[in-house]
């Protein structure tokens, strides 16, 4: 027990150390999550009992470097030029105004739910649809008399759709590596209960926006500029190698953008560096955490905590249930989705191979849970963002989140009633 505490330690050292100084510095982003691993990885070091430094160094080294975590960070890298050259190309606001226009004008509610919903999934990132559709929604409440939180909580709600499916959001594609699937194969399991979700809060906000007359403006449809996502998309769900759905993307982008004068060759390029640099934070945080994973299992802390979790655990239920509960309770700690995923994937994977989870379920149950809290914390990136868009306290957003609390529940349900049948 207590060697397996020791061995634990480090993890426990990241949690403590970055949610005290969060808490002292009353603002959960005050602290880079990078420091935080950067102290947990020095101390995961240190501790590491009968080797010399350089072998222990070497071990963590041999940890963030392996071919898992080198293709991530490829992946990452990909990912982060073609979301920014998109954007900087005009893709964002040809999405929303395309996803308005094929909307009937008294769907208000309803059709910026979706509105999220569709950006979300074609861009990869809830922060981003955060910041491209929040203000939007605002000035329609304001315009129409409707409530600012509601409608911000309405877009908040519709990003996390997307971050729960997309294949490039850094979540879909952090869970699939960790649990070692192909992020078409997670799409498959995540639909069946993100869909539902989706589907029974489309029907609240058709309901609830019965009484909205409000007609809208919107900006001429540039079609063109929305082809890249939707190339994206349909490639990916194809089963196309997302490396190489990635590079079509990021080419017709520059095509798209040296056609309809969005940027230069040195424009493309430009926006094509901001967003690798965008992701130099991740890729960091992914490296430092896969070497202090690595030292924690040589010592010998993975297998303490799975037979920690499992001990009670006689069912493929129990395994995922306990699954849920783990990934749920590192990112409260950490307010952020990815790292909670990255933090406890590998020893996910580890217990759902022991009960004989599907890997791709195991990929879905650390995606969706992590999302549901992510989109219900006050603390969390998305909600802060949201808020200060809407010039709103987060607190005040809170009772409008139908989205996340409905996906956790079929997400929930899901794993009580063996759902879907075939990846349970």
């Amino acid at each position: 027990m207590k060697k397996g505490l020791i061995a634990l330690s480090p993890l426990m050292v990241f949690i403590l150390f970055y949610l005290v100084t969060s808490i002292i510095a009353g603002d959960f982003y005050k602290i880079p999550i990078t420091v935080a691993f950067m102290v947990s990885s020095i101390y995961a070091v240190i501790i590491f009992n009968g080797k010399p430094l350089m072998a222990r160094i070497n071990t963590f080294s041999r940890g963030a470097a392996t071919e898992q975590m080198m293709l991530m960070i490829w992946i990452f890298v990909l990912a982060g030029a073609f979301a920014y050259s998109a954007k900087q190309m005009g893709s964002i606001d040809a999405t929303v105004n395309l996803t308005l226009w094929l909307l009937p004008p008294q769907m208000l509610l309803a059709g910026m739910f979706l509105a999220a919903c569709f950006v979300s999934i074609s861009i990869g990132t809830s922060v981003g649809t955060i910041a491209a559709l929040v203000p939007i929604a605002a000035g329609v409440a304001e315009e129409t008399g409707l409530s600012v939180a509601m409608m911000t909580a309405i877009i908040v709600g519709g990003s996390f759709f997307g971050d729960n499916l997309s294949f490039i959001s850094d979540t879909t594609i952090m869970a699939t590596q960790t649990q070692n699937c192909r992020l078409s194969d997670k799409f498959r399991v995540n639909i069946f209960i993100a869909a539902p979700a989706a589907l029974i809060i489309l029907i609240v906000y058709i309901l609830m926006g019965q009484a909205t007359n409000a007609t809208q403006q919107i900006p001429p449809v540039e079609w063109i500029k929305v082809t890249p996502y939707l190339v994206v998309l349909i490639t990916a769900i194809l089963g196309m190698n997302v490396m190489a759905v990635l590079t079509i993307g990021i080419l017709l982008t520059g095509i798209i953008g040296f056609f309809t004068g969005g940027f230069d060759l040195y424009g493309w390029f430009g926006a094509m560096g901001e967003g690798i640099l965008s992701m130099g934070e991740l890729i960091i945080v992914t490296m430092m955490a896969a070497g202090m994973l690595e030292l924690i299992r040589q010592q010998g802390g993975i297998d303490f905590i799975i037979r920690l979790l499992t001990r009670r655990v006689s069912s493929k239920r129990g395994a995922e249930l306990s699954i849920a509960a783990l990934v749920s309770l590192v990112d409260i700690c950490t307010a952020n989705n990815t790292v909670a995923i990255l933090t406890v994937g590998g020893i996910s994977k580890e217990v759902g191979d022991r009960f004989g989870v599907d890997n791709k379920k195991c990929a879905s149950i650390l995606d969706t849970f992590s999302c549901t809290i992510q989109g219900i914390i006050p603390y969390g990136a998305q909600m802060l963002i949201a808020a200060g868009l809407a010039s709103l306290n987060p607190v005040a957003i809170l009772p409008y989140l139908y989205y996340p609390l409905t996906l956790g529940i079929v997400a929930l349900l899901s794993i009580l009633l063996r759902y879907p049948k075939r990846y349970s």
